[in-house]
């Protein structure tokens, strides 16, 4: 693991002792499961928008396929 620090609020890092006393995990493991969330959460809505772009994608007739299979076998 490679060693960090962030800078909390005097009421976040209160609250974070309360959560690692009541829950009985460290405030690093903490802190670790609550980035390891927040970057799911963003990667599942980059692939959600990623799809939703791609939906439209094809709902035109004038796509040049040809050009497309090239660009894929190079």
């Amino acid at each position: 693991m490679i060693r960090t620090q962030v800078y909390i609020t005097k009421e976040e890092k209160e609250s974070l002792e309360s959560l690692a006393q009541s829950t009985g995990k460290s405030q690093s493991e903490l802190i670790r499961n609550a980035i390891d969330t927040f970057i799911e959460s963003n990667n599942t809505k980059n692939k959600k928008a990623s799809l939703l772009n791609a939906f439209g994608m094809w709902k035109t007739n004038d796509h040049d396929f040809q050009q497309t299979r090239e660009s894929m076998d190079r």
